[in-house]
């Protein structure tokens, strides 16, 4: 709990840096204090504690995500004040930077779902005004303005869905709950309404198909910056949220729903690849290169076993840190050509070698190839599948991973095209986080125990 009052206490410094006068101070002050909620959050491995009534549980899990989430943090407050040196804004950025990660932490840790509202919409309310920072930019109004909608909408569905299991539970506890389906009680249409509302709005959260269609227009229009948050932190957190909500709450109840969320899976995964085969805007193709992801990562929500946690904290682990790697090379690509296509990576090798080689091995760990984190993401997460009997989805799995090759391959055949490409410059700081990302997305594919035996 000191994780997140330390974490709120700073969003509000953010805020008040302007009005006080120590905006110099601001980014020192950033991280410090998620320095501190990062060890707090460690230091209390083991406790298992919960506050206000249970309505929140800081157990293994919940500090595991909450500690992934918060290293993404300060990994992109590393790279992103180069790209807010033309703006006065910088401290209304981080303040809803910060808010959205409480939104987030909250999302890891609930059991109870009105907290699970309240993480999602802090969350979400934060990243609606970033996505249309860029005020000047019609896409990143456009994008604003899309992701709120279908934001709001998809909130509509939580809160009805909710309201039914409430209706027939008599209660918002996750365990009370698991309790209420185990042993049968309420209408069971009711409840069954109710269990599908929350899979809607939790797929619109995570964007897998068929309620991806905002994501590629919402990563695109944003600031490239703020799509990074987008794909990495935030993602993470709603899958963590999307993976304790059916795996203690509506386990009992799994042949209910499986099987329309292994369509969505397959579905995602075919969809998200295929489309992104056909992407010229490398931010574009991230985007659906992200919704395929998140069709891996369903699996281990169907998997409903031992190593479903595990397997899905490997996942976000080594998908977040390869797609950070990416979007802060193209944060500097593009600040060089002004252009966000796959060709402006052109003959990226001959002028810029640590650059094309973070892009390399972002690129093999994205398409799961060894020796990569990426390749172990995947064995984890498919052989969890595989114990619940799911070898036909692994199987389409596999088939989706072998499509992935060949966009993620585009990439790497384009930095050693025959062009001269500008030499770009950077801080010390944003080159040891290119380096730093990789060398872990390299260690973890030697040594995937170090985070795997975790949880």
């Amino acid at each position: 709990m000191t994780t997140t009052i330390i974490i709120c206490i700073l969003g509000i410094l953010c805020l008040l840096s302007e009005i006080v006068g120590f905006k110099k101070l601001l980014l020192p002050l950033v991280f410090v204090g998620l320095t501190l909620a990062l060890i707090f959050s460690l230091n209390d491995w083991n406790t298992n504690n919960s506050y206000f009534n249970d309505m929140v549980v800081f157990d293994n899990y919940a500090l595991a995500f909450t500690s992934l989430i918060i290293l993404l943090s300060i990994i992109w407050f590393i790279i992103s004040p180069p790209f807010f040196i033309d703006t006065k804004n910088e401290s209304d950025h981080y303040s809803l930077i910060i808010f959205s990660l409480i939104g987030g932490v909250i999302m890891t840790a609930f059991n109870n779902m009105i907290m699970l509202f309240l993480g999602i919409e802090i969350l979400s309310i934060s990243l609606y005004v970033l996505a249309g920072s860029n005020k000047s930019l019609l896409s990143s109004n456009e994008a604003a303005l899309k992701y709120f909608l279908m934001g709001a909408f998809a909130t509509g569905f939580l809160l009805f869905g909710i309201t039914l299991i409430y209706g027939q539970t008599a209660s918002f506890n996750l365990m009370e709950i698991a309790h209420a389906l185990a042993s049968n009680s309420g209408n069971k249409e009711m409840i069954y309404t109710g269990i599908f509302m929350i899979m809607i709005a939790m797929s619109f959260k995570v964007s897998v198909v068929p309620f991806h269609f905002w994501a590629p227009d919402v990563y695109q229009g944003s600031p490239t910056v703020i799509t990074a948050f987008m794909s990495t932190a935030v993602k993470t957190a709603a899958f963590a949220a999307f993976l304790r909500l059916f795996i203690t709450s509506f386990k009992d109840v799994e042949p209910v729903w499986s099987s329309t969320l292994l369509i969505i899976s397959a579905a995602t995964i075919l969809i998200g690849n295929i489309t992104a085969v056909y992407q010229t805007n490398f931010k574009r193709m991230l985007a659906y290169s992200s919704i395929s992801h998140a069709g891996y990562m369903l699996l281990a929500i169907l998997s409903m076993n031992n190593m479903s946690s595990a397997s899905l904290l490997f996942y976000t682990l080594a998908y977040s840190f390869s797609s950070i790697t990416s979007f802060a090379v193209l944060l500097l690509v593009n600040k060089s050509t002004g252009n966000e296509s796959i060709e402006s990576f052109n003959g990226l090798a001959r002028r810029n070698p640590l650059f094309a080689t973070v892009v390399i091995i972002a690129m093999l760990s994205l398409a799961g190839i060894p020796p990569t984190a990426g390749f172990f993401a995947k064995y984890y997460i498919f052989s969890a599948a595989i114990q619940n009997n799911l070898t036909g989805l692994v199987l389409i799995a596999l088939a989706g991973s072998l499509i992935g090759v060949f966009y993620y391959f585009k990439i790497i055949i384009a930095l050693f095209r025959d062009k001269e490409t500008p030499k770009m410059e950077l801080n010390t700081g944003f080159k040891m986080v290119l380096i730093i990302t990789s060398i872990v997305t390299m260690v973890l594919g030697i040594l995937p125990g170090l985070v795997a035996d975790l949880l």
